[in-house]
């Protein structure tokens, strides 16, 4: 049934539509002013405050014993995490281990090394010497068969890579043990279930899913090493980018430039190694996300409107 409106009646108006009005924050650009004012007083004064001494940072940078420095930084580095993996690891399977003298083994070692400062650590490891002047392989209270000069088996270098390498093992088995405790319990029971040895199952069911646990904090713990390499200075190893610097700028007595190029050295370092873990944790993030999350440059790719794939 329909109506017909008759010429008395009002003809109903259609509403205009709403027009949507952007929301105004006014508080972010009075951040984004504060933070450029800030941003030009410390643009200012690194321009023109002589005492920064970038000319005699710009002479040195790539001077000799700096690059050298860098280099044995850089080594010691890998060294020190290669060693703290491959014993964090062991020490992670120890402590998760249903033997008493095992998991209680484990836990002496991380307490002892997580509960004193790396600073000490490399402090008592440069002073062996005071303790044991010779180290002898043998039968407890019975004959030696091998002995050594302590000064000649543990020399600099070697004590460094003891302080930063032990230490870092007591971090990386608790960041081991908790991706490995990460992995649901039904996993191992299956691979049981199939036959799989203990060994089998930790090797390819568990570590690979642990990975996407392990590898994020194992990267932070890398890019730390980098940095926690300049208290090598207890020893003291004297191939090290800090002690390089720092004597270079005794020398010219000019330390706080060396400092500041220390410092360049090591966040130009940090940086490529941030993006080295950039993209790992995006690669073992592949089998626990739908879409991967945009590389820089796909997100600079977006921004200009040229789209991008996260493949």
């Amino acid at each position: 049934m329909s109506t017909v409106s008759t010429p008395g009646e009002p003809q109903a108006r259609s509403k205009p539509p709403i027009e949507a009005v952007p929301v105004r924050h006014p508080g972010r650009w009075v951040g984004v002013g504060i933070v450029a004012i800030f941003a030009a007083m410390l643009v200012h004064s690194l321009l023109t405050n002589p005492n920064w001494g970038w000319s005699l940072i710009s002479e040195w940078i790539f001077a000799p014993p700096i690059v050298k420095g860098v280099g044995v930084t850089l080594l010691l580095t890998f060294l020190s995490m290669i060693i703290g993996l491959a014993l964090g690891v062991l020490l992670a399977i120890m402590r998760l281990s249903p033997n008493p003298v095992m998991s209680g083994s484990a836990w002496v070692f991380v307490w002892a090394f997580r509960g004193t400062p790396v600073y000490v650590q490399l402090f008592l490891w440069a002073n062996v010497i005071a303790l044991y002047t010779t180290l002898s392989l043998g039968i407890p209270f019975g004959p030696e068969f091998f002995t050594f000069e302590t000064k000649t088996l543990i020399p600099a270098f070697v004590a460094a890579l003891l302080g930063l390498g032990l230490n870092e093992a007591a971090y990386m088995a608790e960041i081991v043990r908790a991706g490995i405790l990460s992995v649901d319990e039904g996993q191992e029971e299956a691979a049981t279930a199939v036959g799989m040895s203990r060994l089998q199952t930790l090797r390819h069911i568990v570590l690979p899913q642990a990975m996407r646990v392990i590898v994020p904090p194992t990267g932070n713990e890398t890019i730390s090493m980098l940095k926690t390499t300049s208290l090598v200075i207890a020893i003291p190893l004297t191939t090290e980018l800090f002690f390089q610097a720092s004597a270079v700028g005794n020398r010219l007595f000019q330390p706080f430039p060396m400092a500041i190029l220390a410092s360049i050295w090591y966040l130009a370092l940090t940086s490529i190694l941030m993006v080295g873990q950039f993209y790992i944790e995006r690669y073992y993030a592949k089998g626990a996300m739908r879409e991967l999350p945009p590389t820089p440059i796909q997100k600079w790719r977006r921004r200009l409107g040229r789209g991008g794939s996260n493949d």
